[in-house]
């Protein structure tokens, strides 16, 4: 187990949540995805580049946080015992959530309404009405919290139904090998496809407002953050190892997803296939988005590790206020795509532009 927090671990997390703000501001400026504005045509070279930037980081980001928020949950419970740990949990992840679906998710809608966004019918006082009779959870990125509190719980649960087995000797730490790797790739790609079946991309399960095509990932992450924690996983992946999946990730990237992209007919805007169902493009899809997400996830934490274990004033202070970023930067982002609606720009230079402001 680990004696002491990892810097590159924080620093790594930081960079996960910049990613996770400029996605939703590629989605603002014509990027593949469901955001709250959208303000960039479709079908132009500028969407298809944000699209091929929001299909790279879909394919490990929420992946790669859930296992380093999941190293830490380990951490946590360890320290702090069950108690004080389930009070700190509903407090740090209930307390944002419940904030956000009150206050930041009405006035992040009731802005685009003001501004007629939502067509000049649209009305925030009706909207509010009927939002705050009916009940929701996990508004805009807020699912990710409220998904986290149910696995910090569920989490709590195991560690006490198991708390009276006689714990075994520690075995010896064994990081994962290729073919552990290129395993759990597959039968994450299986598994996705398979829930593609019955909840295509896109599809949310209301009121938690949570994308079940992404969970098989989302799990597995999470469990193996819980492990890597235990395990000292994040310790002792070969540096080889990451350089490898590293350039794995690259030839997935840059190669593959514009392969899979022509070949699977997205160049005629017919996305459906992609979503799932019994489709091939369905299936390639979730091959290419489970090898490549986990390449990148190897090679990130390999990189981070050898690179970035260190921590300046700046990186110290981004990783301490990187929760908050996160909860508030949905309605920062969306005021700041208003104050600059009317500013006529190419889409990409545009994203660009407010990305360096922001």
């Amino acid at each position: 187990m680990a004696k002491s927090r990892l810097l590159f671990v924080d620093n790594l997390r930081t960079l996960v949540i910049v990613l996770v703000i400029l996605v939703h501001l590629s989605i603002t400026y014509g990027g593949e995805g469901g955001w709250y504005y959208n303000e960039g045509p479709k079908g132009t070279i500028s969407s298809i580049l944000l699209t091929w930037f929001n299909a790279a980081c879909q394919s490990f980001f929420m992946g790669l946080l859930f296992l380093l928020s999941a190293y830490f949950t380990a951490e946590a419970y360890a320290r702090k015992g069950p108690r004080r740990y389930a009070r700190d949990r509903l407090l740090r992840l209930g307390i944002p959530l419940l904030v956000y679906d009150w206050v930041l998710h009405p006035l992040s809608v009731c802005s685009l309404m003001s501004v007629g966004v939502y067509g000049p019918e649209a009305s925030c006082r009706g909207w509010l009405g009927e939002y705050f009779s009916a009940f929701h959870l996990g508004r805009g990125p807020l699912w990710f919290v409220e998904t986290l509190l149910f696995f910090g719980l569920v989490y709590l649960l195991w560690q006490r139904l198991t708390a009276s087995r006689t714990k075994s000797a520690p075995r010896p730490v064994r990081h994962p090998t290729a073919k552990h790797i290129l395993i759990l790739a597959l039968l994450l790609a299986i598994a996705s496809f398979i829930v593609r079946l019955w909840f295509p991309l896109g599809w949310s399960l209301e009121p938690f407002n949570v994308q079940l095509c992404f969970f098989p990932q989302y799990v597995a992450m999470f469990a193996l953050g819980i492990h890597a924690h235990h395990h000292g996983w994040l310790l002792t992946i070969p540096t080889k190892t990451g350089q490898r999946w590293g350039a794995v990730a690259a030839a997935m990237v840059l190669l593959g997803f514009p392969l899979l992209f022509v070949l699977g007919g997205a160049m005629s805007e017919d996305l459906a296939p992609f979503m799932g169902g019994v489709h091939w493009q369905s299936l390639a899809l979730a091959m290419w988005e489970q090898t490549t997400g986990i390449a990148i996830m190897v090679a990130l934490l390999v990189l981070f590790r050898e690179r970035f274990d260190r921590q300046g004033r700046i990186a110290a202070e981004a990783s301490a206020s990187s929760y908050t970023v996160y909860v508030i930067h949905a309605p920062v982002i969306i005021l700041g795509a208003l104050a600059v609606r009317s500013v006529v720009l190419y889409p990409l230079v545009k994203f660009a532009l407010v990305s360096l402001v922001l």
